[in-house]
Parts: structure tokens; sequence; C-alpha cells
């Protein structure tokens, strides 16, 4: 009788103890708000704020409503990057109508210590995870020979489709600059819903300035990535989502035009 009252205290232990590493160690999960497709199609407007988004993740991207700026969320802060390729901190109340965000918990560290372009680092990457069917969350910090980056300006109603917004964005090049890409590689079979492939966004290290990636090379610095298996998608519910197209003919086509 005491050994098994000795054996369900040890058992309840463990269980307390799986708990609580499970509380300080979330799962490794993607929670998205809203989907790349009707952004692209002008729903610029969400209700989800800032405060919202650091509970589901302290590390993400994404945009402002009215594509007010680009969206990036490291060490469980938020920042908003303007159009005239500044940053500040995003308020708590400020909303997205598009953003991605998880609990930041890479499997591997490496260092880099030559220069390497973005083409290889993502080859690297490629080459160390299992498949290309699952998500990627990918951060590198160091010093870069050139970050540029692209950011599109506040726009205002009627809203046009992204692709017509995005022949006014502004385009900058951050030259021997510390900073930090934040990014993800979401699977072929997920465009539409995500961004295909890479999407990564910079901010300098003294959170000054950064903008949407188009093209970098990194002189020096540590990746961090790991592979991600669960991803939870938060619908608006709103008239303009629910009447938007959703599917264009070209939305393959469309996606890699504004993002690239």
């Amino acid at each position: 009788m005491a050994d098994h009252l000795i054996d369900c205290d040890c058992a309840s232990q463990l269980g307390q103890m799986v708990k609580l590493a499970r509380q300080q160690r979330p799962e490794k999960v993607i929670f998205q708000t809203s989907l790349m497709s009707a952004l692209l199609s002008g729903v610029y407007d969400g209700s989800m704020t800032v405060a919202d988004l650091l509970e589901k993740g302290d590390f993400g991207l994404g945009t402002f409503n009215h594509l007010d700026g680009e969206l990036v969320a490291i060490d469980h802060h938020i920042y908003q990057l303007k159009s005239d390729g500044s940053a500040q901190q995003a308020r708590a109340d400020q909303q997205t109508p598009f953003a991605v965000m998880t609990f930041f918990q890479p499997d591997y560290h490496l260092e880099l210590v030559q220069p390497i372009s973005r083409q290889d680092i993502h080859r690297l990457i490629n080459q160390h995870l299992p498949s290309d069917n699952v998500f990627c969350a990918l951060r590198i910090e160091g010093d870069f020979l050139h970050a540029e980056t692209r950011t599109v300006p506040e726009q205002c109603r009627p809203y046009r489709p992204m692709q017509e917004a995005i022949t006014e964005q502004p385009l900058f090049t951050f030259t021997q600059k510390t900073g930090s890409v934040i990014g993800f590689r979401t699977p072929q079979y997920m465009q539409g819903i995500n961004v295909a492939g890479y999407h990564e966004h910079f901010i300098t290290a003294n959170r000054q300035g950064g903008g949407h990636l188009l093209d970098y090379q990194l002189l020096s610095g540590q990746l961090t990535f790991g592979a991600i298996h669960k991803l939870v998608v938060d619908l608006p519910t709103d008239h303009e989502f629910l009447s938007a197209d959703l599917h264009p003919d070209d939305l393959d086509q469309a996606i890699r035009a504004v993002e690239s």
C-alpha cells in the first residue's frame, strides 16, 4: 500500500514537471491571422492588436492596418517599419490585417564567419531541414554588407490591390549595418495562405530602421532556425474578407510579384 502511494506521488510530481516544462517552453506552432491572398486583394484592415499578437508569440512578421509599414516581432517586442525606412516600437492597440507569429525555439545554431549571400543562407537551411514540406522560422544576428528593403506606404480608401499599391513603394539599402533578419520558410503548397518560400524582414540593431527584405549579404553572424509542424490560422469574419476573391487565376504570379 505504501509503495503504491509512493508510485502515485512520483507520477503526480512527474506530471507537474512535464506541465511546467511545457509552460516554460511553449509548443512550436505558427499562428497566423488572415491570409496572404486576402492582403493581395486589398483587405488591409484587421481587428487583431499588437497586444493580441504578443500572446501568440515573441517572434514574427506582418504588416499594419492600411498597409502602413512592415511589422517585425523580436524578443517580445513589435516594431513598425515605416515607408521612410525608419522603425519605431508599435503601440499595443495598433491593429494588423496579416501577421505570422511563433515562440521562437530554434533547433540549429550556426556561426557564419565568412561573407555569405541570401541565396546561400537559404541553401544552407534547406540542407539541414528534413523536408521542404515543413515550415521553418529563422533568425540572423550579425553584420551585413548590405540589406536591400522596401516598405509600402500607408494606403487610403478605396484600397487598391496590393500589386498596384507596391508601384509606389520606396526602396532602401542599408550598408555596413549590424542588425537582425526575422523570417519564415513556407512550403509551396501553402501559397496564398501564406507566402511560399522565404519571407524575411530586416531591422537594425538600434531598432531605428528596416523593411521587407529583397536581398542581403551577411559579413558574419549567427544563424538560428528550426522546423515547425503546426499552423493555426485565424480567419476574419468581416464583410471585406468574406467577399474578397481569395483565389484569383494569377495568385502564384501575383504573390511572387509583390514579395520579390
